[in-house]
């Protein structure tokens, strides 16, 4: 069942999932940003990833990245609702790939009901289990670093954090400020 992810597929599943972000998920446009920044561009990932075919690409360039970075990682996981098909895409392509990640979901604030829980899937993750904590695009870093807060608090330990684009605006930095270390696919350079 597992499947191939030599660096020559990888190298064009890149370049293809960079071509759909650019034509689903990219306006050149001024917008407010959740941060409350202004940008003259906006990227909405989820245009791109809940595509069957962005779904596929997201799935195996995290996984693949995972793989190469943070070895050690079990899980894969972020703040609802930008991480949650991330997440779920990289579980899905590492199981397929014969080295399967669990998925785990942040919420953003406790179930309001039942057990009142903050994290999703950690029955799959013991505690202390080595965790990645994924988001669709990095500006400032707040989402990413509520989701490591969240997820250290609930027993799990994040090794890294994987972005889809790092909007070089000084999120990698803040998230680098507590011990975390951001890989992310693409940067603001890579697009028109």
């Amino acid at each position: 069942m597992a499947f191939e992810l030599s660096a020559a597929a990888l190298q064009a599943d890149r370049a293809r999932l960079l071509a759909l972000l650019t034509e689903k998920s990219w306006a050149k446009k001024k917008i407010v940003l959740s941060s409350g920044r202004e940008s003259d561009f906006y990227i909405d990932c989820k245009k791109t990833i809940l595509s069957a075919e962005g779904h596929y690409l997201v799935g195996r360039l995290v996984f693949a990245g995972v793989r190469e970075f943070f070895p050690a990682a079990v899980g894969v996981g972020g703040l609802t609702l930008g991480a949650d098909p991330i997440a779920s895409a990289a579980s899905f392509a590492s199981f397929l790939g014969g080295a399967p990640l669990q998925a785990f979901l942040v919420r953003k604030e406790p179930k309001g009901h039942g057990t009142g829980q903050w994290v999703e899937g950690l029955v799959s993750l013991p505690s202390g289990a080595p965790v990645v904590v994924v988001e669709d695009v990095v500006t400032t870093g707040a989402s990413t670093l509520k989701a490591i807060e969240r997820a250290r608090s609930e027993g799990l330990r994040p090794v890294g954090a994987f972005a889809l684009v790092d909007r070089e605006e000084g999120g990698r930095e803040a998230i680098e400020v507590s011990g975390v270390p951001v890989r992310a696919l693409f940067s603001r350079s890579d697009f028109p």
